[in-house]
């Protein structure tokens, strides 16, 4: 019998990995959900989720890339962080987090092995998202200045956390195969917030390269030659309605970057607060 701790919110004893549907705060997925093992599935299942809550359920039980699907299970079984040990470990994909009707998306490159890969939710539980969720608090996009479990009451309104790669990667490295297997979730996503969208905030060059691809797969318009990134750098997407998406950059929010102080609270503020302009 699969060992059972109790959720740091609710108290519910659940097991690590988090089957859909066992109770874990915020899962959009149920045991029936289809599950894509392969990168053709993955194509399929993305292309046909009709709404934001299909494409999530899918993506939180995607099992199409055997080396992440053994490292977040792994972890999540025996290579828990001490502080974490009596704590259940999602161990499964991390959906995207916030406003449905969000005019901005952050993408961010892919989850913690003891961060969202333990919570569930996206920048959750570690140190990137304690930087990330202070910031989004002091510019008025998160209802609270800290993220630490799914079911805590976070909440966002006008933006929505996206990733281009949705599994925790050993070393934090996911290989391009894998990468390219992930895109369709982020193209998707890409689509369903079109309607409404204005901003894309890309932490990081592979959230950056990630967001300039997708949007070029769903028929967008991106420039050519490919815009640099940088922090604050920015670029113009044209959407086939004829409006038009800014994308900025901004370093990632990891330790390697704020704690030499490559990356700033103020610098974060001054572009978090631009996706509102």
């Amino acid at each position: 019998m699969d060992r059972l701790d109790p959720h740091p919110v609710t108290g519910t004893p659940l097991p690590s990995p988090a089957p859909p549907g066992a109770g874990w705060p915020g899962d959009p997925a149920r045991p029936g959900t289809p599950v894509a093992g392969t990168p053709a599935r993955v194509r399929r299942l993305a292309s046909s989720a009709g709404d934001l809550g299909a494409l999530q359920a899918r993506i939180s039980v995607c099992r199409a890339c055997p080396r992440l699907v053994r490292w977040r299970e792994e972890v999540a079984r025996t290579g828990r962080r001490a502080a974490f040990a009596d704590q259940p470990y999602w161990g499964r994909p991390g959906p995207s987090f916030g406003d449905p009707q969000a005019e901005a998306l952050l993408v961010g490159l892919a989850p913690a092995a003891n961060g969202t890969n333990r919570t569930g939710r996206m920048f959750t539980g570690d140190s990137s998202g304690d930087f990330l969720w202070a910031a989004l608090y002091r510019t008025g996009f998160a209802a609270r200045p800290t993220s630490f479990a799914a079911g805590d009451g976070q909440a966002l309104t006008g933006l929505r956390i996206v990733a281009a790669v949705r599994c925790a990667p050993p070393a934090n490295r996911p290989t391009p195969a894998e990468r390219a297997t992930c895109a369709p979730w982020l193209q998707r996503e890409l689509e369903l917030a079109a309607p409404r969208l204005r901003t894309v905030l890309c932490l990081g060059s592979i959230g950056w390269d990630g967001a300039l691809a997708a949007a070029r797969a769903v028929g967008w318009g991106v420039p050519r030659p490919k815009p640099r990134f940088g922090h604050a750098a920015e670029a113009t997407l044209g959407l086939p309605d004829g409006r038009s998406v800014r994308l900025v950059g901004s370093y990632h929010v990891s330790p390697h970057n704020t704690y030499t102080k490559r990356l700033t609270p103020d610098m974060l503020d001054e572009v978090l607060l631009s996706l509102r302009g």
